[in-house]
């Protein structure tokens, strides 16, 4: 490693940072963030026969502390945003969301005055998954595009 003395910066080589990304990428801990129907898919999605373990995002983390993904499965109502922002602030850096299912995404079937239109008004959202409910084989699409980006992005420690 390098200092940069003007900069006060560390330089990573290349290297380290595939290895970083490559560890990360395989290391999700996950928050599910349930508020509806989609809940059922990410059950189905966890369970052996399409096996959530392989992508290192098995188990759950029911701390905001100890994840780094926050999955958020199905509608999200006006009332609830806050706790969903106050889960967001708490989590760990490096973070990542994804907008599970059509409700999460953008409001779904619920254009009304109570259904947040889309969870990005609220946090940022690095990988939307669409359908109603999303189906297990898109949701592990959906899981793999987020590892792709997760091993591409600069990593610091």
């Amino acid at each position: 490693m390098e200092m940069n003395e003007s900069l006060g910066t560390i330089a990573i080589p290349t290297q380290l940072q595939a290895v970083l990304g490559w560890a990360r990428k395989f290391s999700l801990f996950v928050y599910p963030f349930v508020t509806a129907c989609c809940g059922m898919e990410y059950m189905s999605v966890a369970s052996a026969h399409y096996d959530l373990d392989r992508f290192g995002a098995a188990l759950p983390r029911f701390s905001p502390r100890q994840a780094d993904l926050l999955m958020v499965v199905g509608t999200v109502s006006h009332k609830i945003s806050p706790v969903l922002k106050r889960i967001y602030e708490q989590m760990t850096e490096p973070k990542w969301v994804m907008a599970f299912g059509a409700c999460a995404s953008a409001g779904g079937p619920y254009d009304n005055y109570a259904t947040v239109q889309g969870i990005d008004i609220i946090i940022p959202v690095d990988i939307y998954i669409p359908g109603c409910p999303p189906r297990p084989e898109t949701i592990l699409y959906g899981i793999m595009k987020l590892q792709d980006k997760i091993q591409k992005q600069e990593h610091k420690y």
